[in-house]
């Protein structure tokens, strides 16, 4: 599928907005970041031509200094929450995400706890992040948060909590997940600055649902999916329509908590603040992603091919124990509405005909692999497309067998008593092979090219094959045999 959507085009409109954002305050903005501000592979795979950190050249390129809040909430890390897209820990994501931005050179000025009461995997995150020399808040939970404003906005609510003391004028509230407790780390760090008589305000970057597509466009149907085991929803904002008349597209949670929301900036705030005069959520937004689409049919392709990824990973994470069956109606229900069913990605008929793998190339091309004595499908299918991408005929093999041979019989000293390689294996061969074999080197250069192509698989993934692919970037669905 080629570029379907412009990534400069949309820069340059979304940096025009924040910086109009920040030209309305005298001292600081503070802008909640939903979804991923690194890796945003949703948007990859749903934008063709959207580039995975573009939120992130965003934040490099504004005018100002950036600086970065990052939230994550102590009752998600007892509980041993898991980010289902890399399968880490809330306090591993915490840890990766820290460094990831130390690397990109965005300034951290603290790490908020929220929801703490003394919970030791909370204190424990603590420890390394010291060790790490980053500044840490914790705060605690406020009883009846958000209905209760009296005691929320009030020296025993938001005025019990430490202030983050921060440097910049635009600062960035990014957290673990949803339910990190970004918004009211934002309002309590804007509670704490009106008392020192700052003017200081509040926008959100959401990049999906796309506030000005139609609520029945894919792409914000793909973002429900991306979010069905959290049951969120897309809806026209009431708010918007009452005040300016226009259709507008936001997710149920804001629409939802807006009033409240609206009564907390009147109360901290006072009359003069732009915040304060926000009349929808859809105002609160800076999203300018439509800017970007250029050519409509192919993103109502890839979000429908997006929706269909999801639903694998949903049934795979159902058959783990991770969600219930409820979400697979939810995705069932979604495919519906947009007219697809589990066989919608050109990959699952084809791997599913042989029992084994298949892999769609950008050109289209399909290219499959069958469980073979030494190779696991996944292997055979990956195989075979770099033979394909390399211009090497099919007769002539990129690893010798006594190589192959010679590794499964390591894995059964070692006490895997595995029946053939693992994709993985396979390509550790090959880089190996690739000394002294030409055919190898030429079809190990091409490993690149499977970046944001389709695999589907009969069988269950091994571990470490997943981890493989999600560095490949090669989406790969499953049947889970």
């Amino acid at each position: 599928m080629g570029q379907a959507f412009d990534s400069n085009k949309y820069l340059k409109a979304q940096r025009e907005a924040i910086e109009d954002g920040l030209s309305r305050f005298d001292d600081r903005l503070y802008l909640e970041f939903g979804g991923k501000l690194i890796d945003d592979f949703h948007a990859v795979r749903t934008l063709p031509g959207y580039e995975a950190n573009n939120k992130l050249k965003l934040l490099l390129s504004l005018k100002r200094k950036v600086g970065v809040i990052f939230c994550v909430s102590a009752k998600q890390l007892s509980g041993g929450k898991i980010r289902g897209d890399s399968g880490e820990s809330y306090e591993e994501t915490t840890i990766s995400v820290l460094k990831d931005l130390r690397e990109f050179d965005l300034e951290i000025e603290g790490v908020v706890i929220n929801r703490y009461e003394g919970e030791k995997e909370a204190d424990n995150l603590v420890r390394r992040l010291k060790l790490m020399k980053i500044r840490v808040v914790k705060r605690r939970e406020i009883k009846n948060y958000p209905k209760n404003l009296r005691l929320t906005i009030s020296e025993k609510g938001f005025g019990s909590d430490e202030y983050l003391r921060v440097k910049n004028k635009l600062i960035v509230v990014w957290g673990a997940g949803p339910g990190s407790g970004k918004l009211s780390t934002c309002l309590g760090q804007i509670y704490h600055e009106e008392k020192r008589g700052e003017n200081s305000g509040y926008a959100k970057f959401e990049t999906f649902p796309v506030w000005d597509l139609p609520l029945e466009h894919p792409v914000n149907v793909a973002y429900e999916a991306a979010t069905a085991d959290l049951g969120d929803f897309s809806l026209i904002d009431p708010w918007h329509w009452q005040a300016y008349r226009i259709k507008a597209v936001n997710y149920n949670r804001d629409v939802g908590s807006f009033p409240i929301i609206k009564k907390m900036f009147s109360r901290i705030l006072g009359k003069n603040n732009f915040s304060k005069n926000y009349q929808s959520p859809t105002d609160m937004g800076v999203n300018r992603l439509s800017v970007g689409i250029i050519d409509d049919d192919k993103i109502r392709e890839a979000a429908k091919k997006e929706i269909c990824f999801y639903w694998y990973r949903y049934l795979e994470e159902y058959k783990r124990g991770i969600i219930k069956k409820q979400v697979l109606g939810r995705m069932q229900k979604l495919m519906k509405e947009v007219g697809i069913n589990e066989e919608y990605l050109a990959t699952v008929m084809p791997a599913r005909k042989i029992e084994g793998a298949a892999i769609e190339l950008k050109s289209g091309e399909i290219v499959v692999g069958k469980n073979k004595k030494l190779l696991r499908a996944e292997a055979a299918a990956i195989l075979n497309s770099l033979k394909i991408l390399a211009g090497i005929e099919d007769e002539y093999k990129l690893i010798s067998e006594s190589v192959l041979k010679e590794i499964l019989k390591f894995n059964k000293n070692i006490g895997r008593n595995r029946e053939s390689l693992t994709a993985s294996e396979a390509l550790l061969a090959l880089a190996v092979s690739g000394r002294d074999n030409p055919l190898a080197k030429r079809a190990l250069g091409k490993l690149k090219d499977l970046k944001n192509c389709f695999m589907h698989s009969v069988l269950d993934l091994k571990a470490a094959d997943k981890r493989l692919f999600w560095r490949l970037n090669l989406w790969t669905t499953t049947d889970g045999k």
